[in-house]
């Protein structure tokens, strides 16, 4: 089960879970219809071809990490994956190119800016983007990394699957008020689970003298003064939100626990975990949070 664990986490199977079942979310609290099947496995393929060739290719972990130690050993595995979901993502991106190419080829500035920021964000974070001979790695800006991941995130999360509705439909996409205050909760949700992360390693980056928040303010401080008062931001957000679509009780309250989990899980973060919990729980929190969101959609609508 262990192994069986670890191969599903490390090889971000999970990550790739976590932004489809985000992504159906979005789109249902937002009013609009899901996508078609092949998006979402075209967006699972490539977040994990992604997020497996940045661990894969990151200098930044010690050897004696537990993730660390589970790519050197299962190379041949992680190779197989690669090829596999690389393959399977980049067939499926260009059936919908020609699919949907005439579409594409209609967007507006708003849309192709919205289409172009997020992935490359994506790459500038692990040093991918290179610009005049320059190489650009927003991992390095310590205080502001949580919130660029946040920010990749609730693009891909909650602006992409109304982006591919509106190529489908062939009516312009440009979110309204209602949809930017999704787009923060999202936001400000994902970048406290980030914040969190970092707590994993704070180690490493304080050797690196990489400034994140529990490096420069320590973890009480971090808990108490940064992830709660977004916490409690986020959850304003939410609440905006509700108005805006004059949401019942019963989804206001379902929709309230992954906010009230993620107070408890930070809370326990005052000792230290495994990465297995980081991954499991921390992440699940995004995993919560979509079906929360879902079952208030489906069931208390």
């Amino acid at each position: 089960m262990k192994g069986w664990l670890q191969s599903f986490f490390y090889s971000n199977w999970f990550y790739g879970c976590c932004v489809v079942a985000l992504s159906c979310e979005a789109s249902l609290q937002q009013g609009f219809a899901l996508n078609r099947p092949i998006y979402y496995v075209a967006l699972f393929c490539a977040t994990v071809v992604y997020y497996t060739y940045a661990y894969r290719n990151d200098k930044g972990y010690a050897p004696n990490n537990e993730r660390s130690r589970w790519y050197a050993s299962h190379k041949k595995l992680v190779t197989t994956y690669q090829i596999q979901f690389g393959l399977m993502g980049g067939l499926l991106g260009i059936f919908l190119l020609f699919e949907y190419g005439e579409q594409v080829l209609q967007m507006n500035l708003e849309e192709c800016c919205l289409a172009a920021i997020f992935p490359l964000l994506a790459l500038g974070y692990y040093g991918t983007l290179q610009f005049g001979g320059k190489r650009f790695n927003l991992r390095n800006l310590g205080l502001l990394k949580p919130f660029i991941i946040g920010f990749i995130w609730a693009g891909v999360v909650t602006i992409y699957p109304l982006l591919f509705n509106a190529i489908e439909t062939g009516v312009h996409y440009a979110p309204d008020a209602m949809g930017w205050l999704f787009f923060l909760k999202n936001f400000l949700f994902i970048s406290i689970l980030c914040i969190l992360f970092d707590i994993k390693d704070y180690a490493a980056d304080h050797n690196a003298a990489l400034k994140t928040f529990v490096v420069r303010f320590g973890l009480r401080k971090t808990l108490f003064w940064v992830i709660m008062p977004l916490a409690i931001l986020g959850f304003v957000s939410f609440l905006r939100f509700t108005i805006y679509r004059e949401i019942g009780w019963e989804r206001i309250l379902i929709n309230s626990i992954p906010f009230v989990m993620l107070i408890i899980v930070s809370w326990s973060m005052q000792r230290r975990k495994s990465i297995l919990y980081y991954l499991a729980i921390i992440d699940g929190l995004m995993l919560l949070k979509a079906a929360c969101g879902i079952i208030g959609m489906y069931y208390l609508n």
